[in-house]
């Protein structure tokens, strides 16, 4: 695996925590489970999207780029880490925010990953859902050009063959990580939505020959179209290591039972997922991502999918900040007298 070829750019604090939730798989009486921290890459709170933007924002600055430009949801983890990485790098940040909700509650549309979008100097706006993000960010592309800027746009989630250079190293860290802890690992449960990271871990995998059991949790599509675009942008990231073999349709496995009415909308599940680990292992995840992927891991422990393994790692992906735009969701209560 030849990813030293690649501009990188330090953006996070590598390698990420690999601890155990020994009172959770106390809790469920299945494998042992254990939890990845890219939570804590430290880029403005953390999560999975400063991995990828190493390489996207190297590649930014090599091709001379002076503002970026990216798209999401409201509450989108990578519009936040985007806007800080530009931050970092002396670069203007355009966020567009789809709204793939119809929520007009204030803390979701101004609260959580919006406030540090707008905290971080990024200018945000915002766009109807259904709307085609890739020609608006064109064509805002084309409207800052004339300005005499240089802009570069990152795809949503930074999910293309870049981006995904995050996972497939974060694959060589983990089983090196894992190793040094005489750890050996049979599943990797991560949610999964815009690929990057799947498709990423998928590839890096491959690339080291492992043959840890990797399950996508879909926060978003169907399972039929989920995998398609795993396995399309697994494919383009191989061969854009140049990889000499073809990846296997059967790396790729993705479980989309857990989405709910749809992204980025709460599920009961998700909240009591969130809830158990703030009260068991003092974690916090998110409501949109993270915490749907959880009450994948949750749910399929319970129902034996991990039957006959020992070890098996959830990838936290970070995002709490996103907690602060759904605050009723978790109906808890006041202050004790």
């Amino acid at each position: 695996m030849r990813l030293a070829q690649f501009p990188r750019v330090a953006l996070g604090h590598f390698p990420t925590p690999l601890e155990p939730m020994d009172r959770l798989s106390e809790m469920l009486g299945g494998p042992r489970l254990w939890v990845k921290r890219d939570d804590c890459t430290g880029l403005s709170s953390g999560g999975n999207k400063t991995r990828k933007l190493e390489y996207l924002m190297a590649d930014a600055q090599q091709k001379g780029a002076d503002t970026i430009i990216t798209q999401g949801a409201t509450q989108s983890n990578h519009a936040r880490q985007t806007a800080a990485a530009a931050a970092k790098l002396g670069m203007g940040c355009h966020i567009l925010l789809e709204d793939r909700t119809g929520s007009n509650d204030d803390n979701y549309i101004m609260n959580g990953n919006v406030l540090l979008d707008r905290l971080h100097g990024a200018t945000v706006s915002k766009r109807s859902g259904g709307t085609d993000m890739n020609a608006e960010m064109e064509r805002l592309a084309d409207s800052l050009q004339q300005d005499g800027k240089t802009p570069y746009i990152i795809p949503g989630g930074g999910s293309n063959p870049i981006g995904a250079l995050g996972y497939v190293n974060c694959a060589r860290e983990l089983v090196e990580q894992a190793s040094g802890m005489g750890l050996k690992i049979d599943a990797l449960v991560h949610a999964t939505g815009s690929s990057g990271t799947q498709a990423g871990l998928v590839a890096g995998l491959a690339a080291i020959e492992s043959d840890i059991h990797l399950l996508g949790i879909g926060v978003r599509a169907p399972q039929e179209k989920q995998e398609g675009m795993v396995f399309d942008l697994a494919q383009k990231t191989a061969a854009f290591l140049g990889m000499p073999d073809d990846i296997a349709r059967s790396s790729v496995r993705a479980n989309c039972d857990y989405v709910g009415p749809g992204y980025g909308l709460p599920t009961d599940g998700m909240i009591a997922a969130l809830k158990l680990l703030a009260q068991t292992e003092g974690l916090l995840f998110d409501p949109v991502y993270s915490g749907k992927g959880l009450d994948g891991l949750i749910d399929l422990t319970r129902k034996g999918y991990f039957d006959g393994m020992s070890n098996v790692v959830f990838t936290h992906t970070g995002g709490s900040a996103a907690l602060f735009g759904y605050p009723e969701t978790f109906d808890l209560p006041g202050y004790s007298s």
